[in-house]
């Protein structure tokens, strides 16, 4: 009978080469965006809303892959996308937009476990974001001008 901690490492191994899995997934079919709503009937004297998130979006095809990520975080939605189109497949997105859920389980992950392409660069800048929105920095002018600033340096490649 083999021992506990042979099979505790096996775990753990297992674990880890998942997590290698879940960074490799979001560096390749991954995005961290914000975008900006104007809300005309805010009361917010500014009218406009922050909106991040963290998406990974795939063929349907690739649906359980996506409900493993969404499992392992534990939070966010799972989205279809019906199309149309010449390429025969429906999408799925997962979608973590709560900001509690980003504060506490993405960033701290990729930040554990960071990003290996040109999207770590743009997951620092989210991570930024989303803390700022925490202390309620986009609620001020000067605030704003600072998250659109740093947005524009987001999701650009040819500039890299």
């Amino acid at each position: 009978m083999p021992s506990k901690k042979a099979s505790g490492a096996d775990n753990q191994q297992e674990r880890f080469r998942f997590i290698g899995w879940i960074v490799g997934f979001v560096d390749g079919e991954g995005c961290f965006t914000i975008s900006f709503f104007k809300h005309p009937k805010s009361r917010l004297r500014l009218r406009w809303q922050v909106f991040p998130e963290f998406v990974i979006t795939q063929g349907m095809k690739t649906k359980n892959a996506v409900e493993k990520v969404k499992k392992y975080f534990g939070c966010g939605e799972i989205y279809l996308n019906k199309r149309y189109d010449n390429h025969h497949e429906h999408l799925i997105k997962y979608v973590v937009r709560n900001r509690e859920d980003l504060l506490t389980k993405i960033i701290p992950f990729f930040e554990k476990y960071p990003l290996l392409s040109a999207k770590e660069k743009d997951f620092r800048i989210f991570a930024k974001i989303v803390r700022m929105m925490d202390k309620r920095k986009h609620l001020k002018e000067n605030g704003l001008e600072k998250i659109r600033f740093m947005v524009r340096e987001m999701n650009n490649r040819k500039f890299r």
